[in-house]
């Protein structure tokens, strides 16, 4: 008899932690429904990056229209600058045509030509 409660014993202490148990913990509680700031609808697409980030995405290419906008009026004076330059340049290039015309205008009225009729 001794031996049988024994056995019984065993094996009731086997089966009970043998046995299948449910452990409360996650599964038992609620889905906790959590709140994210970005749209899992595509990775391109708008609702998929962050409000921080759109919001540095925006100041970032205001910055980046500022500075073509900047670099677009130095190009536009230098442009300007170039052109005056070149003005300058054939005006003076005109005017020492014009000198050299002159010049060899005096040159020639300086000196009669020759036809090849003598004078006597």
């Amino acid at each position: 008899m001794k031996n049988l409660f024994s056995a019984v014993f065993v094996i009731l202490l086997l089966l009970s932690a043998c046995s299948k148990k449910e452990t409360p913990g996650f599964a038992a509680d609620e889905q906790v429904k959590i709140h994210y700031d970005t749209v899992a609808v595509d990775s391109f697409s708008a609702g998929a990056t962050s409000v921080d980030i759109v919001r540095q995405i925006r100041m970032s290419s205001q910055k980046y229209q500022d500075s073509i906008k900047e670099a677009e009026k130095l190009q536009k004076e230098e442009q300007k600058l170039k052109e005056e330059l070149e003005k300058e340049n054939k005006k003076k290039l005109e005017e020492e045509k014009k000198k050299t015309d002159a010049e060899k205008k005096q040159k020639t009225s300086d000196n009669p030509p020759a036809n090849g009729a003598k004078t006597e």
